[in-house]
């Protein structure tokens, strides 16, 4: 895979880099600020562009992520982010192929190599903290009021991105039951019959819109 680092911290923007060509990814282009980092995907159209969420002029990292996922075809980006920030990945998570992890994540190597592949592969990865988060402030509004504890648990795996077989597995139930609650909450957010994915991506942005107020 052909990626493209953005990252403010030398250290850790090395450490990315050693990381994923140790695990056989190929990284065509290493930037320091946003701009950077837009000028070498532009110039590389990698794969992948891992992105800091924040760099020197504060909202650079996010509004880089912006304009990279609005190419035609757009770049897959998974953010990386030191602290929980939720309002300015809203917008972005309903195109998919984007992920938004703490760099504490990056620690568990095959966790974050995952993440990697899924979102390049056009999913989305969001960080277990991001989706606490954000389903604490749903949870205060209406969005979700319908909701069962039980279909809350299942939509808060389906943000960070995983399949109904790997949710199954985490919460010790079957596949069928977990096609049974996402049945069931995509009827209670209105969401009808669809074909391909992006149900599942509209689910998850019942409550990350209820935190943009």
């Amino acid at each position: 895979m052909r990626v493209v680092i953005g990252e403010d911290s030398v250290l850790f923007r090395e450490g990315m880099a050693a990381l994923l060509q140790t695990s056989g990814h190929e990284v065509v282009g290493r930037a320091a600020t946003g701009p950077d980092t837009v000028t070498l995907a532009r110039a590389h159209r990698p794969d992948i562009v891992v992105l800091d969420i924040r760099m020197p002029d504060g909202d650079e990292g996010i509004t880089a992520a912006v304009e990279i996922r609005s190419w035609h075809p757009p770049v897959p980006v998974l953010l990386l982010s030191q602290h929980v920030e939720t309002r300015q990945v809203v917008d972005l998570v309903a195109g998919g192929a984007i992920g938004y992890l703490l760099k504490d994540r990056v620690l568990d190597v095959d966790e974050f190599l995952i993440s990697l592949d899924r979102v390049a592969g056009g999913g989305t990865a969001l960080d277990p903290e991001v989706v606490r988060r954000l389903l604490g402030v749903a949870r205060a509004g209406s969005v979700l009021a319908a909701l069962t504890p039980r279909e809350l648990d299942v939509l808060a795996l389906m943000a960070q991105g995983w399949t109904n077989q790997a949710i199954a597995a985490r919460l010790f139930l079957s596949e069928r039951t977990i096609e049974t609650h996402t049945g069931s909450l995509f009827a209670k957010l209105g969401l009808p019959e669809s074909r391909d994915e992006h149900r599942r991506v509209r689910a998850i942005l019942a409550y990350l819109e209820a935190s943009k107020s």
